[in-house]
């Protein structure tokens, strides 16, 4: 059984990363294993209406990353260079012809995935930001699949860390001169609005 704090832990250092080592590949048994862990995960009504398309091959992975937001609060950054990309991918979709309600089941999807990652030294990110028009063409997804999300994966190249909300209040994450992503969290205080024991 894993304790409390290993999972805290894991939780901690899954951090939203942007910058991996584009030599070092992720499987397709990879892959499938993230799902595996998605696929046992809640679903509203247990309708379980997600389906999933994986990549892991150059040309596709070039075709989703044109396809993505990279970072709004880093206004002067277009995203990794060719050297920093992800190595794999994972696009969520929500299939119409099982439910038209797919509640909160790919954030939880997604986060599983996220975590499952991380658990095999991998990180990711998920995107919402995506121009679905143009990805639903290049991967021919059909009408009755609806993307939600997309979870970019790879071996993470950049260190993030996590800081206190500052006086200003700012919560936008930043890189400072060393390249080290810091990602401001507001105070357990500050989101516990109140107690009832």
């Amino acid at each position: 059984m894993t304790s409390f704090e290993d999972f805290k832990n894991l939780v901690k250092d899954n951090r939203s990363c942007r910058r991996f080592d584009n030599t070092v590949a992720i499987s397709m048994p990879d892959l499938t294993d993230l799902v595996d862990l998605a696929r046992h995960c809640a679903s509203a009504a247990n309708n379980q209406p997600l389906k999933y398309i994986l990549s892991n091959s150059e040309p596709t992975n070039q075709a989703i990353f044109d396809c993505l937001g990279w970072a709004a609060y880093l206004a002067d950054w277009p995203g990794p260079e060719p050297s920093e990309r992800p190595t794999a991918y994972i696009v969520i979709t929500g299939d119409h012809t099982i439910s038209d309600k797919f509640w909160c089941d790919h954030g939880i999807a997604a986060q599983t995935l996220l975590l499952g990652a991380r658990a095999k030294g991998l990180a990711g990110c998920m995107f919402g930001a995506i121009n679905i028009k143009t990805l639903k063409t290049v991967l021919d997804i059909p009408d009755h699949l609806e993307v939600k999300l997309v979870v970019a994966l790879g071996k993470p190249v950049e260190k993030a860390v996590i800081d206190d909300v500052g006086p200003d209040g700012s919560i936008k994450y930043f890189r400072d001169d060393n390249q080290i992503h810091h990602v401001p969290k507001r105070s357990l205080d500050e989101l516990v609005f109140k107690t009832m024991s």
